[in-house]
């Protein structure tokens, strides 16, 4: 999932169509004969902070600004005085209308939020535990995720533990998003191995990952044999 500023989760479609003077969209317009222009942009945005979505749909005639889709009127705006006649009789057209509405306030929120969870899963390979020997500290490493407010920890059979826990900062990774380590320096006797697991958890969200101090026990085992 591309990481965008402030916190907002955005999907985009870019549409163009190349049209002639015959085209039913255009016949009304005083147009020029030959080839021309319309580019659509439509979308939602998820504000993560606030929970809005914002809707938007906007229309560009060779160009230029052309209409835009007003969400609380349910109307199209002229962005251009050469728009009129266009906005109005697409305020007429209840099937577009319908269409439009359908199409911001219910399509494309719900592939928005599947591509969220989509990006969530692909989390999972983003976190790993990592040891330069037998006696460093485990460090638990995460990488890869958006947005920066996120945090990580080490449990002990289930409950959160600060005794030998070195939590590390957050810090930015050239794609825009971020990675973060926090290191377990403790002696643990191989036995309770399965009892420690780090959980790396997006702030406000109840989405987590784990993984399992007995994994890199196991690989030991795999590597002495």
């Amino acid at each position: 999932m591309t990481p965008l500023l402030n916190h907002f989760l955005s999907l985009v479609l870019l549409n163009l169509f190349v049209l002639n003077t015959n085209n039913q969209t255009l016949c009304f317009l005083s147009v020029s004969s030959g080839i021309h222009m319309l580019q659509s942009i439509s979308g939602c945005e998820w504000d993560e902070s606030t929970g809005e979505m914002i809707n938007f749909l906007r229309y560009a005639y060779n160009g230029e600004d052309f209409l835009e889709f007003d969400m609380k009127t349910l109307t199209w705006i002229a962005l251009k005085p050469e728009a009129v006649n266009t906005k109005q009789r697409w305020d007429t057209d209840e099937n577009r209308i319908k269409y439009t509405v359908k199409f911001l306030s219910t399509t494309c929120p719900k592939w928005l939020k599947r591509s969220l969870e989509s990006g969530k899963r692909s989390l999972q390979r983003t976190v790993s535990l990592l040891q330069k020997s037998s006696s460093s500290p485990v460090s638990c490493h995460a990488t890869g995720f958006y947005p920066q407010r996120a945090v990580m920890f080490w449990r002990k059979d289930g409950e959160e533990i600060h005794d030998g826990v070195d939590p590390g900062e957050i810090l930015p990774n050239n794609d825009e998003t971020f990675q973060m380590n926090v290191d377990l320096n403790v002696s643990v006797r191989p036995e309770d191995w399965s009892k420690y697991d780090c959980v790396f958890q997006l702030s406000d969200d109840l989405y987590q990952i784990c993984d399992k101090l007995l994994f890199i026990y196991l690989n030991k085992l795999k590597s002495i044999r």
